[in-house]
């Protein structure tokens, strides 16, 4: 991988340290040729402090390392994006991102159709929701209303309508998902349990 540490004259280049099961960003950094070698050579991310005027390991006094997956150089060859596993909060102040989010895993839509779904769950006031009326009908209706999906899926399985097959296991996500919700649970608890596995 060739990188352009000398674009601005400085030798640093821009580091985007991203979490490779999250997605999130964590932080920003930079980098001269010695702390990107000795990341290569530990496995640690190094930085180069433009404050202190030296390398620095992220962890190295917290014990909050950020565990080196992969780095990629971007098209101008200036920038790096680093992927990590960290052990812990990676800002200094304690929090998951140097920006304060939480590093929660995110399934993109199906994060967000989790939120109505939990909404129709916590305010089952709205009687025109399907949603708030099947959590309304109890766990058996709900758990019922999973089986007939899933049967509905390996039967459009066997035939060749994928509209039909995709349609069905659409229902039959969004009933899951409604089901894990009636039980307390989300994607991010099965996630748990994937990965407890692997």
């Amino acid at each position: 991988m060739e990188i352009n540490f000398n674009k601005n004259n400085d030798g640093l280049v821009p580091a985007i340290i991203q979490d490779v099961i999250t997605d999130k960003v964590l932080m920003l950094g930079y980098m001269n040729e010695e702390a990107y070698q000795k990341t290569l050579d530990t496995g640690h991310v190094t930085f180069y402090s433009r404050t202190k005027k030296r390398l620095w390991t992220k962890g190295e006094e917290s014990g909050n390392f950020l565990n080196l997956v992969a780095i990629k150089n971007d098209c101008d060859q200036d920038t790096l994006l680093v992927s990590v596993k960290p052990v812990g909060p990676t800002c200094h102040t304690g929090t998951d991102t140097c920006w304060a989010e939480k590093n929660d895993a995110s399934f993109g839509f199906l994060t967000e159709l989790e939120a109505v779904i939990k909404d129709r769950k916590d305010n089952p006031e709205n009687a025109k929701s399907y949603v708030a009326s099947l959590f309304k009908s109890g766990i058996n209706k709900v758990a019922q209303k999973v089986g007939e999906e899933a049967v509905e899926v390996v039967i459009e399985a066997k035939d060749d309508n994928e509209e039909l097959f995709l349609n069905e296991s659409a229902d039959l996500l969004f009933h899951y998902l409604i089901l894990l919700q009636a039980k307390g649970y989300t994607l991010k608890d099965v996630e748990t349990v994937l990965k407890n596995r692997n």
